[in-house]
């Protein structure tokens, strides 16, 4: 019989999880609000309002539930509904059940620490999040790591690929980091938060042992201004402008990786340098070839 995953909030991350999961034999099973795109995917599709905790009990049983959601919103209130309410109605649900699943991933992300000074941090690190968004994260966390069902949570870094080239367009308009003083960044290409998942949905069918919790960022912490310099230099542009306040206050640590490339997982990008070529190639922001 094949086994069931079933994926709430299947967005970008979930879609191709659920790809690589189908080749693998597995039914794979999409929940998102408008799940019509995922039936071109070849998933199973079911439309439903995660925050509609009625509308869970229509959802099938599964081997392995993989809680992958997305706020709407930048706000304190859709961030409660989307991570700490709607993963604990996902639990209750499930738990309730006859046949309950062996296995429950919670997808969290770097934003529960608070490191500032390019501190190395992994699984072990002290949180302290400041803000609303990594101060319900880390609620969500919790709530699955104290649950009577078994569950591991993923905190992924930066995630960047096909359709996340923010800090391409920054590039191309001559806008960089400055280089002092060193502000660290973690990434993780979209295609290696699939795999990561894949891999460890894997374990878990496989009956072996999981921590509760896993640090998903690729094999190179870096400076911003190094990677928006190599940036740079693949795209020929010259800075012209230095960029003196981002958007958005950053953190700068170093993310360690070790207990994930422990667990067996093979980067497909073990670096920004290796992820970041296949998104300019295959975004098309490289000029051609002169013949």
């Amino acid at each position: 019989m094949k086994k069931t995953t079933l994926i709430l909030g299947c967005g970008d991350i979930g879609t191709a999880l659920g790809r690589r999961l189908k080749e693998a034999g597995q039914r794979v099973v999409g929940v998102r609000r408008n799940a019509a795109a995922l039936e071109d995917a070849g998933l199973e599709a079911v439309s439903l309002d995660l925050g509609d905790t009625a509308g869970l009990a229509g959802l099938p049983d599964a081997d392995v539930l993989v809680y992958v959601v997305s706020a709407d919103h930048f706000d304190e209130e859709a961030y409660r509904v989307a991570y700490p309410e709607g993963l604990k109605a996902a639990l209750a649900e499930y738990a309730g059940r006859s046949r309950a699943p062996r296995h429950v991933f919670f997808v969290s992300s770097t934003s529960v620490y608070a490191q500032q000074e390019g501190e190395a941090v992994d699984e072990s690190s002290p949180t302290a999040p400041s803000g609303f968004s990594g101060q319900l994260m880390r609620e969500a966390e919790q709530a699955l790591i104290d649950h009577d069902l078994p569950g591991t949570v993923v905190r992924f870094s930066g995630i960047y690929g096909p359709g996340r080239d923010r800090l391409i367009r920054q590039v191309s308009e001559g806008r960089i980091a400055p280089a002092s003083p060193a502000m660290y960044t973690n990434r993780i290409h979209r295609d290696d938060c699939a795999g990561v998942l894949a891999h460890l949905v894997d374990l878990a069918l496989a009956g072996k042992p999981l921590h509760e919790l896993y640090l998903g960022s690729d094999c190179e912490p870096a400076p911003l201004h190094e990677v928006m310099a190599w940036l740079a230099r693949q795209l020929k542009v010259e800075a012209t402008e230095t960029i003196q306040s981002p958007l958005r206050r950053r953190a700068s640590k170093r993310c360690d990786n070790r207990r994930l490339l422990e667990s067996g997982y093979v980067f497909r990008y073990p670096s920004y340098r290796e992820g970041y070529a296949q998104v300019l190639r295959e975004g098309g922001f490289l000029a051609p070839e002169k013949a």
